[in-house]
């Protein structure tokens, strides 16, 4: 088992650096062509008005994101893999598809431009799913590490058309303050979440493929989120091309539903977490684990939240530290106990179990919950 665990954490060591060199190595070239793109005040105007959908975008994903925090680290591995690596990567392999293939611009946007793009941000998901499935429990963290991938994707995006809407490039309308206007409306107002719900598709598939004991739908499940990502870019690219009237059908008819079928699929999965982890702890419980009185502090968020207020005043910052210490063990416990009774548990699942009980029964002498306070007076 310690062979197991040391497995692990050379695959986490391995990821971070992999994936942060890639990133500084695309990071250079990407800035120095948004740089090159325009002057320094078109771009410094074409970054603020990017920026501006990014917080409220990261800040709903932060927010399905509740139960068990993903390593804010790895999120925003995401966020830069979607604005230097896929950025990067998509103009490369854009630019290697048209030359190989004679295709019109119409084409190269309604087709080479989903392929390639949505390959690129969703090579982060296969990267965590290989190196880090640990930190993968279902369609939900897919999801929620899909849509960082696209914020970041989109902000650096938005950032190139916005500086050729300004410049008046071809295709970009008449320039100048007008130009801009326009585009920040259709892309930073009107659809900022369509790179994120894209990328989506492809989360989806991943999130499946953790949790599922058939080898076929760990194989297929990914490949089919991918293929939906790229048909439903596609249909929304040619939409863009094709006037107003058939963008306000496709975006009316498809990508409205599209959006509100995700979250509420995504809600649906937060839901379906908290019945899953209240199953797994009592099972838990049962077998020693750690106390069932304590679950409701671990999986109810309001009562969590009562619970680091209660550890806040009386224990300051450390009891808060701990009461947040107890709580991650305990949702981490409940999310690896699940995939055990489910058949899909990772093969250092009793090393990893063993860690998060130590940690829990570690920790538990030093907090205490609100009701077992009342109960004392």
């Amino acid at each position: 088992m310690p062979a197991l665990l040391g497995a692990a954490h050379r695959d986490n060591a391995r990821f971070t650096l992999v994936v942060t060199t890639i990133v500084v190595l695309c990071a250079f070239p990407m800035a120095g062509l948004v740089r090159i793109s325009s002057a320094p005040d078109v771009i410094a105007l074409a970054m603020v008005l990017a920026a501006l959908p990014v917080g409220p975008l990261v800040a709903v994903f932060l927010w399905l994101d509740r139960y068990e925090p993903e390593p804010r680290a790895l999120l925003g591995l995401g966020l830069l893999w979607g604005a230097c690596v896929a950025t990067m990567a998509s103009l490369v392999l854009g630019g290697i598809g048209d030359r190989l293939i004679a295709v019109t611009t119409a084409q190269s946007t309604a087709v080479v431009a989903p392929i390639t793009e949505e390959f690129a941000k969703g090579a982060f998901l296969l990267i965590l799913l290989w190196w880090r499935r640990n930190e993968l429990d279902g369609v939900l963290d897919g999801i929620v590490y899909a849509g960082m991938v696209g914020v970041g994707f989109a902000f650096v995006e938005n950032i190139l058309y916005l500086a050729a809407a300004w410049n008046g490039a071809d295709g970009f309308g008449p320039g100048g303050v007008q130009g801009v206007t326009s585009l920040f409306v259709f892309r930073c107002l009107v659809s900022p979440f369509a790179h994120p719900l894209f990328t989506a598709f492809t989360g989806i598939g991943v999130g499946i493929a953790v949790g599922s004991r058939s080898a076929v739908v760990r194989l297929v499940a990914p490949l089919a989120g991918y293929l939906f990502a790229v048909t439903a870019h596609s249909t929304w690219n040619r939409a863009t091309l094709e006037g107003f009237g058939n963008f306000v059908t496709v975006y009316v008819v498809l990508m409205l539903p599209a959006l509100v079928g995700l979250t509420g699929l995504a809600i649906w999965a937060r839901t379906s977490e908290r019945r899953v982890l209240y199953a797994a702890l009592n099972d838990a419980a049962a077998r020693g684990l750690l106390p069932a009185e304590d679950i409701r502090w671990l999986v109810d968020l309001g009562a969590r939240r009562q619970a680091r207020a209660h550890a806040a005043r009386h224990g300051g910052k450390a009891g808060l530290r701990a009461m947040k210490d107890y709580q991650r063990a305990g949702i981490e416990l409940g999310f690896l106990h699940h995939r055990y009774l489910r058949g899909t548990a990772p093969s250092n699942f009793a090393t990893r179990g063993r860690q998060f009980v130590t940690e829990l029964r570690a920790i538990r002498p030093a907090i205490s919950f609100p009701e077992q306070v009342v109960r004392t007076r």
